[in-house]
């Protein structure tokens, strides 16, 4: 006889405050990383810095972030990633004042740095509660705080209109960094302590030795596809307006129109990515979306219509949308947060070097030719992701169910 359990919409509502409270992490972040985008002009005339020292001091934020990655995943398995996302997140809405407040390029490059240190930790931390309340409600989530991170920079770059020229730079990051702090300390109350993952003799090696933490293959097949995805995104982000504006001949500000379709598209297909998921997998919904990506970009390189081309744009951010949150998701779930911190600090290298890299191919062969290193890398994810999702269900096969690495739709 099956007995009504009326106590579970009670043991419901603290999963639902957490997944809330972690969309506002995810949300604050993006509109962290918008105020300083929309600043970087700002600070680069203030210091009277050249395109080669700006360069440098920002690449002493992916260079922060990769050195902390590698540890974050030691920390929230030791701490929980609840503990590690709060103080992260915290910690990383601080550190958004001190380059506006930097007299000199070395000081900046400092201030750049520690900014791009708790970023990186709580970019691992936040994706590692995010596995954990995915596992607590059952359904997947993880597209959807992506989402928020997407909104976040749409809000934080709305903001930045509205004040960048009106008001002094500091006044507009001592305002944001206000704001966010407060609401990271609001939200990392609710956040959920993770579970205890299943006794294997995998897991039990890594208790008995808890700092050594080997490169497994699966990690490192689903670190280079998402360095792909990463790269695909980056190369999306810092090239979309320049295609438009030096290849399609597009004048004025309609040379944003590429970027504003990825951008779009890149929200709205994660906003609704988990429906997604339950629906095709975790394999289908990156391979496919992958597979999407490529005939956009396709069709962005092929046509001289700055209409088709802001399509193909529009099917790259779409397809795109949804690569990186679950892969992320997916090694979550098998190896947990160290998992993700090895496949983060792989992929963030896309972020990092992609686009100089297409940058510098672009010098000796034209931008078109160039941005088809993104093509390229948009179909290996469809090449390969079977081997690596296989790997990942090999791995942990009682953690990772075919269809979202959950049981119930949302």
């Amino acid at each position: 006889m099956t007995v009504p359990t009326s106590p579970k919409p009670t043991q419901d509502r603290p999963d639902e405050a957490a997944r809330r409270a972690l969309s506002v992490i995810f949300l604050i972040n993006g509109a962290l990383f918008a105020t300083w985008a929309v600043n970087i002009p700002g600070v680069r005339d203030h210091l009277n810095l050249n395109e080669a020292q700006l360069g440098a001091a920002l690449l002493a934020v992916g260079l922060g972030s990769l050195c902390s990655m590698t540890l974050t995943g030691t920390w929230t398995a030791r701490y929980g990633s609840h503990r590690v996302t709060w103080v992260a997140a915290v910690l990383c809405m601080l550190s958004l004042l001190p380059p506006f407040l930097a007299p000199s390029l070395p000081t900046l490059i400092a201030a750049l740095a520690v900014l791009g240190a708790a970023n990186g930790s709580m970019d691992v931390a936040m994706n590692a509660q995010g596995v954990t309340v995915e596992q607590r409600l059952a359904r997947p989530v993880m597209s959807r705080l992506h989402a928020y991170f997407s909104l976040g920079g749409v809000i934080g770059a709305a903001l930045g209109t509205l004040l960048v020229g009106r008001f002094p730079m500091t006044t507009h990051a001592l305002l944001v960094t206000v704001v966010t702090v407060a609401a990271a300390l609001l939200a990392g109350r609710t956040l959920l302590p993770d579970q205890a993952a299943p006794t294997t003799p995998a897991s039990a090696a890594s208790t008995a030795a808890p700092r050594r933490a080997p490169l497994s293959v699966a990690a490192a097949l689903l670190g280079l596809l998402c360095f792909l995805g990463m790269l695909s995104e980056g190369a999306n982000y810092d090239w979309a307006a320049l295609y438009f504006r030096d290849v399609l001949n597009v004048p004025g500000g309609q040379a944003g129109l590429g970027y504003a379709a990825f951008v779009t598209t890149m929200t709205l297909g994660r906003w609704f990515g988990d429906r997604l998921r339950v629906r095709l997998g975790d394999e289908t919904t990156v391979r496919g979306g992958a597979l999407i990506t490529a005939l956009g970009l396709a069709l962005a390189l092929m046509t001289s219509s700055p209409t088709l081309a802001a399509l193909g744009f529009a099917l790259s951010g779409l397809g795109l949308s949804n690569v990186v949150p679950v892969m992320y998701g997916a090694v979550g779930h098998a190896l947990g947060g160290r998992g993700i911190a090895q496949v983060a600090s792989i992929g963030y290298g896309g972020f990092l070097l992609g686009p100089p890299a297409i940058g510098f191919i672009a010098a000796h062969t034209g931008l078109t030719a160039a941005l088809g290193l993104a093509l390229a890398g948009a179909a290996l994810i469809t090449l390969l992701g079977g081997r690596a999702f296989a790997l990942i269900r090999a791995a942990a096969p009682d953690r990772t169910p075919e269809a979202g690495h959950v049981t119930s739709s949302p």
